[in-house]
């Protein structure tokens, strides 16, 4: 709110309606503590001042110096030069490890420092990387091992000058004065000074960082019969995952560094599930689902609703699909939902969200939908809210939703329609200048490789409110799904061709990026990336060169689209629609049983865990 007002955006209409009242609870809340504070004069029969003068004036009226040797003692703790003054308190916790284990953890208060932005950021591995990292581990015949390392923080030196008084939790130090030279839990510029700090660990066993993910470390290995291939240690905070022939070596090396924690093969990842599988025709390979995270998702939803006196999960939906084909999020008329349920949809919806990334795609089209309303949900939202996770709870058996990192490459779907051969040699003429550049830097392919398929589509003025289409895409690395795209486009298209061609512009972005990260990740990557739109009519303008564009606001997407298959980034390809898997991504419509049989082949859920 004192964002918007800062900005002038107050008057905006997604802020209009929040913005004042929350400034006005806000002074509410202000003045309720600052007049408590000013109206209480006396405490213990003793007059309480409110500045330095007011309590010298006291010692001066009472002939004492009670409050001057208070200020003198307060003020002989001193302050360093440069240092700021910092308090630290314990936070405590019990951890879910079946014996209930009692945590405690000292934390800074790191909100009153003023720490530089430069020393304050940090990054995770992402979550595409993750994925191909397990995918690579089938596809070379790798082990993966993972493990948390102990009070990360506390082995990076600080970056900031703080000072604290010692509290009770030091025991007989208490009232001591005390440097912090560690990076403490709470500071802004922990995180940075951890990552820094392993990052030269990680230097000094011979990894090399990743341009494409600064998460990812490489480094070349050779199995014994002399394959080569780049090990690989991912990093998201203190939790590491380490892709080698011969994992323990590197392990070690860390435990001499290190205190780590859980180390061995993965079975956890980030709250996923992971597990090697077996296909019906005996191929073994990583998977990653989240039934854990949502089985804790659904009992925490069930108290929820008990707490509430509310009817159980089991009252909503059919189970048959996320929420009724029949329900639009956009046109919900039902009454505004309160404060406590306003918080109580976002987070829910927050938890969604992380089941979609962690690998519940099939719920992604509903969740992206109703997370256009988190600033002014209504009942009916969180309505929905609650048949998404009954649909997970009723079909959890049957559905586990675990996604397999199959390394097998997939032949071309038969039913697809290519350009004429001829096309290709006519790009020149059109896009001479085109080409497929290397990124400088990257390192020498090695390993077994990869080749990209794509399904995209959109969902022409499916919005019913504003007419917005909605964008759909699929992105495989060999048989492994990789990266998943389910959002309301940014502009109003006047025809179904507008959409798919806006569709197929983010697509081909992402493609870019995937295959940049894949080649700095030395991955050796075969031919251009397929891509598979069922709309004849933007087939047509992205692979035949001599044909126009006959709407020129859709020029942009229009020219980079052909740009990328004149450079052979990308091959785009007519595919029937009911085969087009992006389809999920994009409609809520679509009948029950198209909508399951998607589902069953994005899935590997016959899959037999090892």
């Amino acid at each position: 709110a004192e964002y918007a007002m800062a900005n002038n955006l107050e008057r905006e209409p997604a802020f209009h309606w929040w913005v004042r009242d929350t400034l006005k609870k806000r002074d509410r809340i202000i003045s309720k503590i600052k007049s408590k504070y000013w109206r209480r004069t006396h405490k213990f029969g003793i007059r309480i001042p409110k500045t330095v003068e007011e309590a010298l004036q006291i010692d001066r009226d009472t002939g004492t110096t009670f409050w001057r040797d208070a200020i003198l003692k307060e003020m002989s703790k001193g302050k360093s030069p440069g240092y700021q003054e910092i308090k630290c308190h314990m936070i405590f916790d019990i951890k879910m490890d079946g014996s209930f284990t009692r945590k405690a953890r000292l934390v800074a208060g790191g909100h009153t420092t003023e720490t530089p932005a430069s020393l304050t950021y940090s990054s995770v591995v992402t979550r595409d990387s993750v994925r191909i990292a397990f995918l690579l581990a089938a596809l070379n015949g790798l082990d993966v091992f993972a493990a948390d390392i102990g009070n990360a923080y506390l082995n990076a030196p600080c970056h900031e000058k703080i000072w604290t008084v010692a509290g009770s939790e030091f025991g007989s130090e208490q009232g001591s004065v005390m440097l912090i030279v560690r990076a403490l839990y709470g500071l802004k510029s922990s995180g940075a000074a951890w990552a820094a700090t392993f990052a030269q660990s990680l230097r000094d066993l011979g990894y090399k960082q990743c341009q494409a993910d600064p998460n990812v470390w490489l480094k070349v290995g050779v199995k014994p019969c002399g394959f080569k291939y780049y090990q690989l240690i991912l990093v998201y905070v203190d939790d590491i995952l380490h892709i080698s022939h011969d994992p323990s070596i590197v392990i070690d090396a860390l435990k001499n560094l290190y205190e780590l924690k859980d180390v061995g093969p993965t079975k956890k990842y980030l709250g996923a599930n992971v597990e090697e599988v077996q296909s019906e025709d005996g191929r073994v390979f990583w998977s990653m689902s989240c039934i854990d995270y949502c089985k804790s998702a659904i009992q925490n939803v069930e108290q929820m609703l008990k707490s509430d006196g509310a009817s159980p999960l089991k009252v909503y939906g059919d189970c048959k699909r996320p929420y009724p084909s029949t329900y639009r999020p956009e046109i919900d008329v039902s009454e505004e939902l309160d404060d406590e349920n306003i918080e109580r949809f976002q987070e829910l919806i927050g938890v969604l969200r992380w089941a979609v990334e962690l690998g519940r795609i099939d719920i992604m089209t509903e969740v992206s939908c109703l997370s256009q309303h988190l600033c002014s949900p209504r009942v009916g939202h969180l309505d929905a809210v609650y048949s998404i996770f009954r649909y997970l709870q009723k079909n959890m058996s049957k559905n586990p939703g675990r996604l397999g990192f199959d390394p097998i490459r997939v032949p071309v779907p038969e039913n697809i329609v290519d350009a004429p051969a001829e096309h290709l040699r006519h790009w020149e003429e059109f896009y001479p200048d085109a080409e497929d550049v290397l990124p400088p830097g990257m390192p020498e392919p090695l390993g077994n490789p990869v080749e990209i398929a794509t399904y995209v589509d959109a969902n022409h003025a499916g919005n019913l409110a504003t007419r917005r289409s909605h964008t759909g895409i699929l992105i495989y690395v060999n048989n492994a799904p990789i990266i998943w795209y389910s959002k309301r486009q940014n502009t109003v298209e006047s025809s179904s061709f507008g959409s798919e061609f806006v569709a197929l512009r983010i697509a081909t972005d992402m493609i870019s990026a995937l295959l940049y990260k894949l080649r700095m990740m030395g991955i050796p990557v075969i031919g251009p990336a397929r891509v598979y739109c069922d709309n004849k009519s933007v087939v047509t303008n992205a692979t035949v060169p001599a044909s126009l564009l006959n709407k020129r606001h859709n020029a942009i997407c229009y020219h980079r689209v052909r740009e990328a298959q004149a450079a052979g980034i990308i091959y785009v390809s007519w595919i029937p629609g009911q085969e087009n898997l992006a389809d999920l991504f994009t409609k809520t419509t679509m009948s029950g049983n198209v909508r399951n049989d998607i589902v069953e082949s994005i899935f590997c859920n016959k899959a037999s865990p090892l």
